[in-house]
């Protein structure tokens, strides 16, 4: 089976519908978002660009540690996005619980292209628009050079279709987001109906989404 073409189930403006045709029963998914990072802190969009943890964002890990010690991971496998400040949490947030990380391109955050290391005011400024006007997600389809929110929502379909028992990931904003709504059998018109916090553990099981 061709999986791009058979995630290409279109609405308007060229966005995957559904990703539930591909993943019928996706195992339970345990997604963990990066810590505070300085770039997240001057409100830079950092793409494929990287920076530091931030002492807050150090803590957001240890966080996500406490969060899971309690949990019952038997059978889980623990992936990472390489991507620095993805991987440093992983090693705080998975110490004494995995025994293998691995990482996974897949997990890498949208990519930017020559929005990377900008912030929303300055882009704001370069379209010559307001705040209120890039929206809250929307701007990522317009970054010269950019991966896009649909091309994205492929790639987040396509790790989950390879997946075959439960897993925990440890990943980005957007990329966090677009894994869950493909776990839940959602389209991207849904992108901004689920949160996207540091310092916490998300759960898609069984198609039901929390916050554990």
């Amino acid at each position: 089976m061709d999986l791009t073409y058979s995630l290409r189930i279109m609405r308007g403006g060229g966005r995957p519908m559904s990703a539930a045709a591909i993943i019928p029963s996706c195992p339970e998914v345990l997604v963990l978002r990066h810590g505070q990072t300085e770039w997240n802190a001057e409100g830079r969009l950092q793409g494929h660009l990287d920076s530091p943890l931030t002492e807050k964002g150090l803590r957001q890990a240890q966080r996500q540690n406490e969060i899971l010690q309690p949990y019952d991971l038997t059978g889980f496998r623990f992936i990472s996005s390489p991507q620095g400040r993805a991987h440093m949490t992983a090693q705080i947030a998975l110490a004494g619980l995995a025994a293998e990380i691995e990482t996974s391109t897949e997990l890498m955050e949208i990519g930017m292209g020559a929005w990377a290391g900008t912030t929303r005011a300055e882009i704001a400024a370069e379209r010559k628009c307001s705040l209120h006007d890039l929206g809250q997600t929307q701007f990522y389809d317009w970054a010269p050079g950019g991966e896009g929110t649909a091309r994205l929502y492929d790639r987040c379909a396509a790790f989950l279709a390879q997946l075959t028992g439960p897993a925990v990931l440890v990943t980005h904003g957007m990329t966090s987001l677009c894994l869950r709504l493909c776990a839940l059998g959602w389209g991207l018109d849904r992108l901004e109906d689920l949160p996207s916090g540091q310092g916490v553990v998300y759960r898609v099981k069984a198609g039901h989404h929390d916050e554990l």
